[in-house]
């Protein structure tokens, strides 16, 4: 009897972390950032620089992007803690 309610009891936990799971991934679903960053050349535009260049300024270019990002204010959650 004891082993079921431990059974039965590791599944409900086992659901409610489910749950809450789904429900902090669906609030996460924000767009990606375009990673084109104005004034910067894309690695696609510039065939004939070598593989070395491409990848300075994709590295470049997510790094704006991310500072971009970095910079945005956060949207306030309505959800009193």
């Amino acid at each position: 009897m004891r082993a079921v309610f431990g059974i039965i009891s590791l599944l409900l936990v086992l659901l409610i972390v489910g749950f809450l799971v789904k429900k902090q991934m669906a609030t996460q679903t924000t767009p990606v950032p375009d990673l084109q960053v104005p004034g910067a050349t894309s690695a696609a535009s510039a065939p004939n620089s070598n593989p070395k260049q491409q990848a300075q300024q994709i590295q470049q270019q997510f790094k704006q992007a991310i500072e971009t990002q970095m910079q945005a204010p956060r949207p306030m959650s309505e959800e009193p803690k």
